[in-house]
């Protein structure tokens, strides 16, 4: 089970993981050690299961956000998972689905022109529903 104090370093490390044990230990008013023990515990249970970057895709020049809803032509799966591995540059998140669609996609791209050359390859593949996001 996880008590407040867990739950307030997991707030801290969603916040920033290059946050700095001395730095988190004062904000979950614990010692550095008895912090880094609580993070090093929440490693080896699971629950931590890595650290990541966030990368701002509109300062990389990907400026065209789509969500891709994916009918699956057939029952066959691996050509598209392939095709979308492939395409690492441009896809957010695959997620499987259930409803009216197989997969929703997220994409970032960097022009118009780069979305419609992904979705002619994509169509060989799938039927979709694009949409395309103005604002978050």
């Amino acid at each position: 089970m996880l008590d407040q104090t867990d739950l307030r370093i997991l707030d801290e490390l969603s916040k920033n993981s290059r946050i700095t044990m001395k730095e988190l230990s004062e904000k979950v008013h614990l010692s550095s050690p008895a912090a880094s023990a609580r993070v090093e515990k929440l490693e080896i249970s699971g629950i931590i299961e890595g650290y990541t970057v966030k990368i701002n895709q509109l300062k990389m020049g990907c400026t065209v956000h789509a969500m891709i809803n994916i009918i699956m032509k057939d029952s066959q799966h691996e050509p598209y998972l392939s095709y979308i591995n492939s395409q690492v540059p441009f896809v957010i998140n695959n997620y499987k689905i259930s409803g009216d669609s197989c997969y929703l996609l997220e994409c970032k791209f960097p022009s118009n022109e780069i979305l419609d050359e992904f979705l002619v390859q994509l169509s060989e593949l799938v039927n979709y529903k694009l949409s395309i996001i103005i604002r978050k």
